[in-house]
C-alpha cells in the first residue's frame, strides 16, 4: 500500500463514517477494489481501525464542549450515561455473533448490506415526517434503540451513522440531536475496537506488516477530512432528506450484487456456500 491508496482509504473513511453512508462498506469495496484484501494481509483489517480512529479526533475537536462537562462531573452526567447505555447493544451483538460478523469482512455480504442501510434510512426518514412532536433531548429509549441500531452496523456496508439515525429518529427525537448524539456514540464504539483489535493486531504482530507513512496519511486524511464531514452534516441534517442518502447506497448495493453475481475480478462473489457457511456460524444453529 502506497501514501496515495492510504489518502483514498482515509477521504472514504472520514466521508463514509459521518455520512450515513458506511465508512466500513466503503473501505472494504476500496480495498476490493485496490487489491488490498484482508486474506492477503490481515493487517489491514487493522488499518480500518487505525482510519476509524483517525475520525474520533474530530469528534472530539468539534464536541470537546460536552467531552469536557463528561470529564468535569462524570458521575452526574447523563449524556455519559447514554452514551454507556447505547454501548452495551452493540457489545452483545459483537458477543454473540461474531463469527458472521467476521465471515462478512470478506466482502460477500456487501451489496445487501448497502441495501439493508437504505431500507433504514427511507423508514425513518418517513417515520420522522409523520412525527407530529419531536423532542431535541435524548432519553433512555432513544439510547437503547440507536445502541441496538449500532449493533447491526457491525455489518461492513451497513451505515453506523445512518443506522443511529434511523434509531433516534424512529424513536421521535428532532434531526439536529439525533446526528450529534449518533456521532459522539461513534466515540466509545471506535475506542472500544480500538482497543479490541489492536490488542489482537500486536498479538498476532499485524501491526508490522502496516508500512508507516503510508498508515499516518491514511489516518490525517481520515481525520481532517472527518472533520469537514461532521460540519457539513450538522447543517445538513435539517435540510435534506435522508431519501437521497437512501438512493446512493441502494443503487450502489445493486451496483455490488451485480458484480458478485456476474464474478466481477476483485469484488467477492455472493454465493449460496458463503450464505450456507454464515448461517452455520449464528450462535442459533450451533
Amino acid at each position: 500500500m502506497d501514501a496515495i491508496q492510504a489518502a483514498l482509504l482515509g477521504l472514504l473513511q472520514g466521508l463514509g463514517e459521518f455520512l450515513p453512508i458506511s465508512s466500513s462498506g466503503h473501505l472494504l469495496l476500496g480495498r476490493m477494489l485496490l487489491g488490498l484484501t484482508i486474506e492477503e494481509s490481515p493487517a489491514y483489517k487493522m488499518l480500518d481501525i487505525l482510519l476509524h480512529a483517525g475520525t474520533l479526533i474530530p469528534v472530539l475537536v468539534v464536541f470537546w464542549k460536552d467531552w469536557w462537562a463528561i470529564l468535569k462531573n462524570p458521575f452526574k452526567s447523563k449524556t455519559l450515561l447514554l452514551l454507556i447505555i447505547a454501548s452495551l447493544p452493540t457489545l452483545v451483538v459483537k458477543f454473540i455473533f461474531d463469527d458472521f460478523i467476521d465471515s462478512c469482512d470478506t466482502g460477500w455480504f456487501l451489496g445487501v448490506s448497502f441495501l439493508m442501510t437504505a431500507v433504514f434510512l427511507l423508514v425513518s426518514e418517513y417515520v420522522s415526517t409523520k412525527k407530529a412532536s419531536k423532542t431535541d433531548k435524548p432519553g433512555f429509549l432513544h439510547a437503547i434503540v440507536m445502541g441496538c441500531m449500532q449493533g447491526l452496523a457491525l455489518l461492513p456496508g451497513v451505515s453506523r451513522s445512518g443506522s443511529t439515525l434511523s434509531g433516534a429518529l424512529l424513536t421521535g427525537l428532532d434531526r439536529k440531536s439525533a446526528a450529534k448524539f449518533s456521532f459522539m456514540m461513534s466515540a466509545p464504539a471506535i475506542a472500544g475496537a480500538l482497543l479490541l483489535e489492536g490488542k489482537d493486531a500486536i498479538e498476532n504482530g499485524w501491526i508490522k506488516d502496516l508500512a508507516v507513512v503510508p498508515t499516518l496519511v491514511g489516518v490525517l486524511c481520515a481525520a481532517v477530512v472527518g472533520y469537514l464531514a461532521i460540519r457539513f452534516m450538522l447543517k445538513l441534517i435539517t435540510k435534506v432528506s435522508l431519501n437521497w442518502f437512501a438512493l446512493y447506497v441502494a443503487i450502489l448495493g445493486v451496483l455490488i450484487l451485480a458484480l458478485q453475481l456476474f464474478g466481477f475480478p476483485g469484488v467477492t462473489p455472493f454465493s449460496p456456500n458463503a450464505v450456507s457457511t454464515a448461517v452455520q456460524s449464528l450462535p442459533i444453529m450451533m
